[in-house]
């Protein structure tokens, strides 16, 4: 049997979400005008929010092909306001492009050294079992270490520990005190864990907090006022649209819950970065354009280890902070991201033809399915799947 375009797609994209059973109120949407309307399908995908796999949309496309920009939806369901497109959001791990660009930064003044082992750096976090991890295997996913093991199994009981804190040293002893999934350099398996290592390494090696390092390294640089790191802070800070999650409620039934104070310490380094759509762009554009990370050690981004993914088998598709898949029969880098009423992505074409960058108050942020507006917002400005 053919296989769908969102089954395609799905398949190849990371972190994809998946649409919640509820259903909203009438739509309320806000659409900006086209600078230059890279595609008029993208107003057609924000028509109709808020609906059930969404309350709201950000949307920037840019690039020498063109630009558009557009927000539909509420600010939140109570009052049935407007979206903000100025709004906040929680990117998830699209914090991860940043991550590897400071690391990448950090080699360039050679502070870091991607061959070197991580043991190297942290001793005392990483055991003798994973003694052959290099900093470019933790980036590009190809270290073998295992996940740690969070409390909850449900939406429900995962919200119950939403204020829990965790420290990134915890999360290493928990992960590396398993046996190994694979021989480090032999397969491909997408985590967190990577991530919340080479955070720690970059304080190791400059003595200095992690946020910190990204701040001097790539918000200050491009002047991203509006990105942050929350730390423990459980809320969002400024204009924001609040995210909503189908769960259980209290009284049985099955509806959304607000979502939007959630911390994600947890992600740390992988994932817990607040940003908004205009400084996304910006980002994105200057990554694309060698302005962030430059000469040979940008090409890290841009460049696939090969070998297979270690649950499905296919070859790889993550870099150092990106992944790749062929839309509209060409190829578009970037990243997807995802937290609790959150649904983020940057994405591009190499040469920066294209860029598209996107926050979806999803209601199922951490579905397994891709969300259907994320979905749409992705083919409307690139094309179909492609081989």
């Amino acid at each position: 049997m053919k296989r769908t375009t969102r089954t395609l797609l799905a398949a190849a994209l990371v972190l994809g979400v998946a649409a919640g059973p509820t259903t909203l109120s009438p739509a309320v949407a806000a659409t900006a005008p086209a600078a230059a309307a890279t595609s008029p399908d993208l107003s057609a995908v924000l028509a109709g929010l808020p609906r059930a796999d969404a309350t709201a949309a950000l949307v920037r496309v840019g690039g020498t092909e063109g630009s558009w920009a557009g927000s539909a939806g509420v600010r939140d369901l109570e009052s049935g306001a407007p979206a903000d497109p100025a709004g906040r959001f929680r990117v998830g791990s699209v914090t991860k492009v940043f991550t590897a660009a400071t690391v990448l930064r950090l080699a360039e003044e050679g502070r870091i050294d991607l061959d070197r082992t991580a043991r190297s750096y942290l001793p005392e976090l990483v055991p003798g079992r994973y003694a052959t991890v290099t900093v470019r295997q933790l980036l590009d996913h190809t270290h073998g270490i295992p996940a740690a093991d969070l409390p909850g199994g449900t939406v429900e009981e995962w919200y119950a520990h939403r204020f829990d804190v965790h420290e990134p040293e915890e999360l290493v002893r928990a992960a590396t005190a398993k046996p190994r999934e694979f021989r480090p350099g032999t397969r491909q398996h997408y985590l967190n864990i990577g991530y919340t290592i080479a955070g720690l390494i970059v304080e190791r090696v400059t003595g200095d907090a992690y946020e910190h390092q990204v701040e001097r390294l790539v918000l200050r640089p491009l002047g991203l006022r509006d990105t942050y790191f929350p730390g423990r802070e459980a809320g969002i800070r400024g204009p924001y649209n609040h995210g909503y999650q189908v769960m259980r409620l209290a009284d049985g039934t099955t509806g959304l819950r607000d979502v939007s104070a959630w911390r994600a310490t947890e992600a740390w380094a992988a994932g817990d970065l607040i940003s908004t759509t205009a400084d996304l762009e910006r980002f994105t554009r200057a990554l694309f354009a060698g302005r962030v990370v430059r000469g040979p050690l940008l090409e890290e981004m841009f460049t696939l280890p090969k070998v297979a993914d270690f649950t499905s088998g296919a070859p790889a598709a993550y870099s150092a902070g990106l992944s790749v898949k062929r839309l509209g029969g060409r190829e578009v880098w970037g990243k997807t991201g995802g937290r609790w009423g959150f649904n983020a992505a940057i994405a591009s074409t190499r040469g920066g033809e294209r860029t598209l960058v996107y926050g979806v108050n999803a209601t199922d942020a951490k579905g397994e399915g891709m969300n259907r507006t994320a979905l749409e917002l992705m083919l409307a400005t690139y094309g179909l799947p492609s081989e």
